[in-house]
């Protein structure tokens, strides 16, 4: 049952991105940046944490998840360093993500050749 909610609410996450790629003019990037802010915006407000433990992965896989997550890291640096937190607490708790995406991506670019389009 879990299983199935997850991939119901992050597939559902996914269609939403879907539809507004292809209903409106805004870039992937733009894209990518708004559900960052937007989940750090619902984290801010108390909202996003209720949600993604009902939800379970399905809400924390996404890019909301992600910004929520640099919202706990910022909320936590702030806590524990004053306003210096506001720069690392958001770095320390997303370190791991941000690497593998990096250490990844690179390992894929290494294996897959990529060339740039014509």
């Amino acid at each position: 049952m879990e299983v199935g909610k997850a991939f119901l609410v992050g597939g559902g996450i996914c269609a939403l991105v879907q539809i507004l790629l292809d209903r409106t003019k805004m870039m992937p990037g733009r894209v990518m940046v708004l559900l960052v802010v937007l989940g750090s915006i619902l984290g801010f407000f108390g909202i996003y944490q209720p949600f993604a433990e009902w939800a379970g992965a399905g809400a924390g896989v996404p890019l909301l998840g992600f910004g929520n997550t640099l919202w706990k890291g910022v909320k936590e640096g702030i806590a524990e360093d004053g306003m210096t937190g506001i720069f690392s607490g958001g770095l320390e708790a997303s370190a791991a993500g941000i690497s593998a995406a990096l250490i990844f991506g690179y390992l894929a670019a290494l294996l897959f050749q990529p060339k740039m389009k014509e």
